[in-house]
């Protein structure tokens, strides 16, 4: 961003000559002796960049840009009348295979080339120069020429325009936002990498594993005790060879699609179970609610809005229609009614688990529903609806890497939707996986009969399908419309928003460690779980947020940063050169299912960042004589694990001493005391790492 704030200055005197510069620069692209070189659609497409800035208008750039490429594809025409001489095997540019490749593609899709080539880069200048080669009508070169021209400088321009609009927006993800947008990176980055291993061995990694299970088989059979055990249960074996027949659907096929139900199934009872007796995943579920809402912005709120429609029951339904209708003219009609079956299905059995668990929605969603938890309809039809959708394609399709990139594709849009509701807070964690194991159950049901049908019926349903052009404008023009509708129906969604509220205050009187003992306050901080770890360490008494951040920074500590792309390379760095970055991001601790606050740190003697001084602080509800009353935990980093947290010194009392006398020494506190507050512990915390405390506490009033 620095860079384009130097140079952008640059382009405010521009004036005029930036539209006429706009015009060469889109003749060149289209010019057959230079548009091999110039990188003409890039330059478009940044002076769409500069319009959003304010320098040059978008409405004219387009007029400038088409005229230039209207040129451009002229001049090519003409000189593809004088011959071909320009094109050599020799040259670097206007190779002769360049030349081949523009007549090939010219003559397969005649007229239209014109229009189809202006948007293939490498083709773009030689089209033109092919079609004055083979004599086309002028009539019928200019028509295309125009209106391709047009399309071309608006899409490229407009994509620069709408670029250089977001930029803003992009500069506001720099923060925790960003982190959220690393790790989605690093995950689709992981999957990608997945999908290209299955692409590229997927089948070879199968035979192998049906070669080794062959083997087996062969080896076990082969055994004499086995065949003697085979001749006094010949009906037992007889009926486990039918089971295991792969040339009948009633054999291996349902066997494992049994097995894996049966699978399904019990990992989501057990769910169920977990939720209804578990206090451990729900306090899970709580904190990791609470942690996603940490990382929430207007900008990534605004987004999965939009990812979790595609789970709405308007834009299911009206896709469900648009599948159905191009079901029908590709008269794969048998489908249709198996999908408005599992959707029924899903419908069903998601009214079912809603009013049989009743579970509560989270306490700190971003909109309202009105409906239960548990499970999540929304990652419940992302599996039923998008999984039908990729097992209809993956029938049909004949190559394996697009039967593959179906998987995925389906795979990242269920992902998506379920996040999208966890981020949103509607849902918890337990909630999301839930639905997917509903919904994997009604769909592998749902497949399978429609399998046991095709193997019932006589003649065997043709996987084959005739491609007819009506047929693919149909289809086309129906998917455009399904995407009007989702644009149109999320343009207009306005769900009942919830605006964030301060907790009640809660006023105490009397000694503070005796209110959280007879009130039932966690005195621990925990782990994700829930599970105890350090005692609280402080309890502050502040007049507000403000004075807790003015007096650490009086007391030479830093307040850490947010968690963000930015910060987290800035930590790597520091870590990998041993050096000291002061307001070094902290990971997240936990007091009553809620992330910590604030966090500070001061640099020890080593002054590297794989050393520190820590204080993790939390706001309560609680106040006394108008002091809001904090609470906080502190520890010394002795090193970094994992490439992730610290190693913190297990000498908790010595750190919260040094914490209590920075504090002093700065002149910020106007009383303190110690005090009892829990038997004193030796434990470990989330990391494994053991610390001993003798359970006191310091509580601190600030100035």
């Amino acid at each position: 961003m620095s860079f384009l704030n130097h140079i952008l200055p640059t382009f405010a005197h521009i004036g005029m000559w930036g539209y006429w510069l706009v015009l060469l620069v889109s003749l060149l692209e289209s010019l057959v002796l230079a548009g091999e070189i110039v990188p003409g659609a890039t330059l478009v497409v940044f002076a769409g960049f500069l319009s959003a800035q304010g320098f040059l208008d978008i409405g004219d750039l387009i007029w400038f840009a088409a005229i230039g490429a209207i040129l451009g594809d002229g001049l090519s025409f003409y000189l593809g009348t004088k011959g071909t001489h320009f094109f050599r095997s020799e040259n670097k540019f206007l190779k002769a295979a360049h030349l081949e490749r523009g007549e090939n593609f010219f003559h397969k899709h005649g007229s239209k080339s014109i229009f189809l080539g202006r948007f293939i880069g490498p083709l773009r200048p030689i089209i033109p120069f092919v079609a004055g080669l083979s004599k086309m009508d002028k009539k019928k070169f200019l028509f295309w020429n125009i209106a391709s021209a047009f399309l071309w400088s608006a899409s490229h321009l407009l994509l620069g325009f709408f670029f250089g609009g977001v930029l803003a927006v992009v500069e506001t993800w720099t923060t925790r936002v960003g982190y959220i947008i690393g790790i989605f990176f690093l995950f689709f980055l992981s999957l990608y990498a997945i999908k290209a291993l299955v692409v590229k061995h997927g089948k070879h990694i199968a035979e192998f594993i049906r070669s080794v299970f062959s083997s087996i088989r062969k080896a076990i059979v082969s055994n004499p005790d086995v065949q003697k055990l085979h001749k006094r249960h010949s009906r037992f074996f007889a009926f486990l060879g039918r089971r295991l027949d792969r040339a009948s659907f009633s054999g291996l096929p349902i066997t494992l699609i049994s097995i894996g139900f049966v699978y399904v199934l019990s990992l989501f009872f057990g769910t169920v179970q977990d939720i209804l007796v578990s206090d451990q995943i729900v306090a899970a579920d709580f904190r990791i609610a609470h942690l996603l809402a940490y990382f929430r912005s207007p900008e990534l709120t605004k987004i999965f809005l939009w990812v979790t429609l595609l789970g709405k029951w308007q834009i299911i339904v009206g896709a469900a229609i648009a599948v159905s209708v191009i079901l029908w003219f590709w008269k794969k009609k048998e489908f249709i009614f198996y999908l408005w079956l599992a959707l029924g299905a899903d419908e069903l059995f998601n009214y079912l688990g809603k009013l049989t668990v009743h579970r509560v929605r989270p306490d700190n969603p971003v909109y309202l529903e009105n409906s239960f938890s548990f499970p999540s309809g929304h990652a419940m039809v992302s599996v039923v609806f998008y999984g039908f959708l990729g097992y209809v394609l993956i029938r049909h399709l004949k190559n394996w890497k697009r039967k593959v990139n179906v998987f995925f594709i389906c795979l990242v849009v269920a992902m998506a939707i379920g996040f999208s509701r966890l981020y949103l807070g509607v849902h918890y964690l337990s909630d999301v996986w839930g639905g997917y194991l509903l919904g994997l159950l009604i769909l592998v049901t749902i497949i399978t009969l429609h399998e046991w049908r095709r193997f019932r019926q006589d003649k065997a349903i043709s996987d084959t399908v005739v491609a007819t052009s009506s047929k693919k404008i149909a289809t086309a023009i129906i998917i455009s419309l399904s995407a009007v509708w989702y644009a149109g129906f999320a343009l207009n969604y306005q769900p009942p928003f919830v605006a964030p509220t301060a907790p009640h205050a809660q006023y105490i009187s009397g000694d503070i460690i005796n209110y959280f003992s007879d009130h039932d306050i966690p005195k621990y901080s925990e782990t994700l779980t829930g599970n105890p770890q350090e005692p609280l360490t402080f309890i502050f008494l502040a007049k507000n947020d403000d004075v807790i951040v003015r007096s650490f920074e009086k007391s030479f500590w830093f307040l850490a940063d947010r968690v963000d792309i930015s910060s987290v390379a800035k930590i790597a760095k520091a870590a990998l050169t041993n050096s000291q970055y002061l307001n070094a991001p902290m990971t997240p601790s936990f007091w009553n299912a809620a992330v910590n606050d604030f966090g500070f740190e001061k640099p020890t003697d080593t002054n590297t960042v794989r050393e520190r001084h820590h204080i993790r602080i939390w706001k309560t509800n609680l106040k006394q004589d108008d002091y809001s009353i904090y609470v906080g935990t502190a520890s010394l980093d002795e090193g970094i694990k994992w490439f992730v947290t610290h190693k913190i010194n297990p000498d908790i009392d010595t750190e919260k001493t040094f914490v209590e006398e920075s504090l002093r020494s700065a002149g910020v506190v106007s009383s303190a005391r110690e005090a009892q507050f829990v038997s004193p512990v030796l434990g470990t915390n989330f990391s494994n790492d053991p610390f001993f405390t003798n359970g006191k506490i310091f509580i601190i009033r600030l100035q």
